[in-house]
This record gives C-alpha cells, structure tokens and sequence, in this order.
C-alpha cells in the first residue's frame, strides 16, 4: 500500500478508537468519529461500523436455514420431530417480514433429552453472541420466580422487563426454563405480548420469541414412544399429530405445570408443543461420542460403550430409555 494509503488508514483507526471510548460519554461525538472514519474508509456504513464495536439487533436479517439445520443434525440426537419444527418455525418465523404475532414455542420433555441444547442452538443462530446477547434472556424459575406469594411482584417485573427489551430490540429472544416449577399464573402476565395486536402502548411484539422449556408432559411422550416400541414401529414414525394435542391439554390440566389452566392454551397463542423423546442406548453413545469430539479427544469406543453402559435404563423389564438422557455424559466422561 502507499504510505499515503496508510496515512489514512491510520487516521481511521485512530478516530475509530476515539468513536468507541466516547461511546459512553457522548452519542454526538460518536456519529461524528464514526462518520468521518467511514468518510475516509470509504466503503463501510455508520451501521456496518458501529456494530463492529457494539452488539447490534439486525431484526431485519433472515435466518441462516442452512446453518441452523446443520447444527441440529450434528448436536441434537434421537429427536426427529424437534429438529423438524425447530427448523420449520424459527426459518419461517423470521423470514417473514410482517408476522401477526409473536412466535410461541413450548418444548416439552424428560431432562436430558435437549431441550435447553435446542433452546441455546436457536438463541446462537438468532443473535451470534447466543444466550450472551443482550438480545436473548433467559428466566430460570427456582432462581427469577422461586416465592409463590410474590406472584403479582413478579409479573409486574416481568412485564416491565419484556416491555423495556423489545422496545431496545424488536427480534428480543425470552427463553424460560423449568415451566414445571413456575407458579401458576406468573407467565400469564406475557399473555398480551403473544397476542394477534400490531402494538401496544406504540411498541410491536410481532417479531418477538418466547420459547417454554417443561419436563411437564414427559410421562405422555414416554407413553407415546414405548407404545411404538411395543408395536413393532420405529420412532421416527412418531409424528407431531400423534403428541401434540395430548401435550398441550395434559400440561393444561398438569398442576405442577406453569401452563396450568393458562391463558396462553386456553387462547391457542403457543404456536408449537414440541415433544422431546426419551433417548435409547444408541444415542447416549451419540451423546458421548459428542462430548469427546468437542473436547478434542479421539473417539474411543471401547470409552463410548463403557460410559453409555453405566446410564440406568427404564422401564424396568425392557430397559429401553435412559433415564437421565445424556445429562450425566460430561461428568462420566471425566472418570475415562
């Protein structure tokens, strides 16, 4: 490059540095610094340059199906029906440019099947910094709502805290994790948020995600697929029709369900249940298999099988689910 080129370069950069130490100061200051530097490099935008600095909410930017398919093909196992839904609802939700509500997910499942693996591989393909964004938040029950008698105090709160999010950002990502131990009627308060209204108070929900992790319903799927099992079928024949209509009236009627009696069922505003099946010996070894490769470790069967081997199985005659899924892998692998 010409000394010249890199005179300007240089200046750039420095106004660049300049732009991001003001940025807690100044606002003016800053689109000043960011316009001349984009000035002078002549090809990036104020945005473009901006978000190289700060984390930005580009609700306008399509899913990436591709990606988000890949990664639920090579990090979720024995889950044909979540991958599909999955899939299908987040591509076609945020490639549409006008939706009439927000999208609603609520997964369903024994712990260990995925669910929160499926929740952090959306919240990655959703906003790149994942459940570190400050576009994704996650509620975790026992820890945000854990006193029946502030039921009213945590809606208030929980409102106010959607309200202020999709205002800053309007594809914001709620994700609330153990609906089993909620208190009936806390999520209620989110109920007009999920709803057919193009705005409320002047802001819009519409491009909004709020996704229910519960392993209430788990005894229904379990059901479902050991009738299968039982009748000579393959789970992959399972499909969404066979479990979804139980799903959501069970969790409906399930007391120790945070949709007990919700208005959200009761006014159809949950888009998808979507069932997590309880995983089989070969995807335990999947599971292993998985954690192996992600710490750089060569794949070692004789480990594989031995790990898959000390998981407790049910129902007790044919042994065919694991009962903690692939939620015990990581801490069976550190004694291998």
């Amino acid at each position: 490059m010409h000394p010249s080129g890199l005179l300007w370069v240089a200046a750039a950069l420095r106004l660049l540095l300049a732009a991001h130490v003001a940025a807690a100061f100044e606002p003016i200051s800053l689109g000043i610094a960011i316009g001349a530097a984009s000035a002078l490099t002549g090809y990036l935008s104020y945005t473009d340059l901006y978000c190289r600095f700060a984390e930005c909410c580009r609700e306008e930017q399509p899913l990436n199906a591709s990606a988000l398919k890949l990664n639920l093909e090579e990090k979720l196992f024995g889950q044909h029906l979540a991958t599909e839904v999955i899939l299908k609802a987040l591509t076609g939700f945020r490639n549409n440019k006008n939706p009439k509500k927000p999208l609603t997910l609520s997964l369903h499942g024994w712990a260990g099947t995925g669910k929160n693996f499926v929740s952090q591989i959306a919240a990655e393909n959703l906003h790149p910094k994942g459940l570190k964004s400050g576009f994704v938040h996650l509620f975790v029950s026992t820890l945000h709502f854990p006193h029946e008698q502030h039921i009213k105090l945590y809606q208030d709160q929980l409102q106010r805290w959607i309200r202020g999010n999709v205002s800053a950002c309007a594809s914001s990502v709620f994700i609330f994790d153990e609906m089993d131990k909620l208190h009936p009627g806390v999520i209620d308060a989110v109920k007009p948020f999920l709803d057919y209204y193009e705005q409320i108070d002047g802001v819009s929900y519409r491009k909004a995600i709020f996704i229910f992790l519960s392993n209430a319903g788990g005894d229904l799927i379990t059901k479902t697929a050991l009738d299968f099992w039982r009748a000579g079928r393959k789970r992959e024949d399972i499909q969404l029709k066979d479990l979804e209509p139980v799903l959501s009236v069970g969790v409906f009627n399930n007391k120790h369900s945070g949709l007990w009696h919700s208005g959200l069922i009761d006014r159809n505003l949950i888009d998808y249940f979507i069932p997590f099946l309880p995983l089989e010996y070969s995807h335990v070894k999947m599971c292993v298999r998985a954690e192996m490769k992600a710490r750089g470790s060569a794949i070692d069967e004789d480990v594989v099988t031995r790990v898959a081997e000390e998981m407790t199985f049910f129902p007790k005659d044919e042994k065919i689910y694991s009962d903690k899924g692939c939620k015990t892998v990581q801490s069976r692998l550190d004694f291998h």
